[in-house]
């Protein structure tokens, strides 16, 4: 049967079909539809792991344990679980196991770019790349039999536009496999120096054998085009190129990344008078045939920052300017914000008045450094905030003019650890842990703070607030942030503390099915336009002619906007 497709969708249902029985992953754009897809197949165990590193080793285990496992994450999901992949290199599987890692050129939902083609270079592990959602089910599949073939785990590198774009797949039937026979063999799987020396040498021994498979069309294919230009590409820039190039150009389409062939891109080169590789982010196909003496043109012509799109490659390449497409005029710009209702809207507008050093961490809430909050300082990584508070503040010598806020489950994910530090060196910073009840940045996914699991059943909610007071703090405070005064009061206690504390400031996300959504707030009369109430940055609110109208379609009537008012502006519904 054939079917329209995510590339997400794609590679859960190569998973399906591959006999894949457990995958354990950590939400992340644009990675998460994998594994919510493949919960929905009841041959395969689904769980939400806290972080990605975890997620990664309970895979390990069911591969040793026999199984063919899985996980996914985003790039940077890929450093948390760097420690695990590195060593499981070196260990090798038992049953297949797959790890698929989702770029982000372009940064649409990132902090940062990354190319995770170094990952498997440096770790010594093969890595696949599918160009469309067809290949993402047949690349799924090839890579659980890859892993067994070369005892080895095998990355399963995929991008933005792949993941998130729809295009035609074939389905099969599942392919029901036994558990591999579990052997006791600590020379293989206990990577202490003694035993780890061999295993380095069978690493080397699995490169041997995966640089001849890239020598074969099994994943690499020639489509010839004549002899006059040839490119040599992978992944979604394949699709940039073919649609920029069509039948002008030869290409080289690589989908086994690592290793890369060299026997090929030779015969491959010398065939074509000009070659050009064209790859996202870093030049690493360029760098490896020039290293082999392979003269071609790549980053000096493309760059490497963000994406790529067809319009710069027929330019660079045919000097064609694909014509620009006009809307009648500019577009008005759409800057992300936090939603109508958003819970953590009422905590920034108390620290912002405070004006308060805010350490921030990854999550909706990042996005109230945006005006007119302008309520947080920095953001580096997942549980950042913490540890970084606790930095800043012994810097400054115990000055406790900041504070670190982080989410529920990015706590869960890495800000535990951080605040076990701050308890143990009896650091004085308050941390503010915003409790929305649910992972609300990648998409309302669960995590072991909500008490249900990845399919929605009961499940054991960890406790926060008896959590941060088993790992040594002593002062611990739930509050409503949207009880102004009070939250305001609270903070400002725990600033005047000598001593560690936490805030949890607990309110669902107002998008949660379970949360009531009330009647649209209205402005009356009694507006005088002083735009106290739009100092929240509420996208329901836009002033005009100088008073504050409210969008009706937009407003959920959580009524922060009319505990600021003074002057009874602002009622309707059953807020009056």
């Amino acid at each position: 049967m054939k079917k329209l497709m995510l590339g997400n969708e794609a590679v859960a249902r190569g998973l399906y079909e591959a006999g894949c029985t457990v995958v354990s992953s950590y939400p992340g754009t644009p990675s998460t539809e994998i594994t919510e897809c493949a919960a929905g197949f009841d041959e395969i165990y689904c769980e939400w792991a806290p972080n990605e590193k975890v997620a990664f080793e309970v895979t390990i285990g069911a591969s040793i344990g026999g199984a063919r496992a899985f996980s996914a994450c985003k790039h940077v999901g890929l450093n948390v679980a760097a420690d695990p992949l590195f060593t499981v290199s070196y260990t090798g599987v038992n049953g297949g196991l797959v790890f698929a890692v989702a770029d982000d050129p372009g940064m649409h939902s990132s902090q940062n770019e990354q190319d995770s083609r170094h990952y498997a270079i440096a770790a010594k592990v093969p890595m696949l790349e599918p160009s469309d959602s067809a290949e993402c089910l047949e690349y799924t599949k090839k890579a659980f039999d890859l892993s067994e073939k070369t005892d080895s785990p095998v990355l399963l590198r995929l991008s933005t536009r792949i993941s998130h774009s729809r295009t035609l797949v074939k389905t099969g039937e599942r392919q029901q496999r036994a558990l591999r026979e579990y052997v006791k063999d600590p020379a293989k799987y206990v990577m202490m120096p003694a035993n780890a020396r061999p295993r380095r040498l069978a690493v080397e021994k699995r490169m041997e054998e995966l640089s001849a498979i890239a020598e074969t069309d099994a994943f690499n294919t020639v489509y010839r085009n004549g002899s006059k230009i040839g490119v040599i590409t992978s992944g979604i820039a394949y699709q940039y190129a073919k649609q920029a190039l069509g039948d002008r150009a030869s290409f080289l389409k690589l989908g086994l990344i690592n290793p890369l062939p060299v026997r090929l891109i030779r015969e491959f080169a010398e065939s074509v008078k000009t070659l050009y590789v064209i790859e996202e982010l870093d030049g690493i196909i360029e760098t490896h045939c020039k290293s082999l003496g392979v003269a071609c043109a790549g980053k000096e012509l493309f760059g490497g920052i963000g994406e790529l799109t067809a319009g710069v490659i027929a330019e660079k390449i045919l000097g064609e300017k694909t014509p620009s497409v006009t809307y009648g005029g500019p577009l008005p710009a759409r800057p992300p914000v936090l939603c109508a209702g958003c819970p953590h809207r009422a905590t920034f507008y108390t620290l912002s008045k405070l004006k308060l050093m805010v350490y921030g961490d990854i999550g909706c809430y990042t996005l109230s450094a945006m005006p007119p909050l302008s309520a947080m300082d920095a953001t580096i990584c997942m549980g950042a905030s913490v540890s970084g508070l606790h930095g800043f503040t012994k810097a400054r010598g115990g000055d406790k003019k900041a504070v670190a806020v982080i989410g529920d489950s990015t706590f869960v994910h890495s800000g535990i650890t951080g605040l076990i530090d701050i308890a143990y060196n009896k650091s004085p910073s308050t941390v503010i842990i915003l409790d929305n009840s649910i992972t609300g940045m990648t998409g309302h996914q669960h995590n072991p703070a909500t008490g249900y699991n990845i399919k929605g059943e009961p499940a054991p909610a960890v406790d926060i607030e008896a959590l941060c007071r088993a790992v040594g703090i002593n002062r611990v405070t739930a509050a409503d942030p949207y009880e102004l005064d009070k939250f305001e009061q609270i903070v400002r206690r725990e600033l005047d503390a000598s001593e560690p504390s936490v805030i949890i400031a607990k309110r669902p996300c107002a998008l949660l099915k379970s949360v009531k959504r009330r009647p649209p707030l209205k402005v009356n009369d009694k507006c005088a336009g002083c735009g106290v109430c739009m100092r929240i940055g509420c996208p329901a609110m836009a002033k005009n002619g100088g008073l504050v109208e409210i969008d009706e379609t937009l407003c959920v009537g959580c009524g922060l906007c009319q505990r600021l008012c003074r002057l009874g502006a602002i009622g309707g519904g059953d807020n009056d």
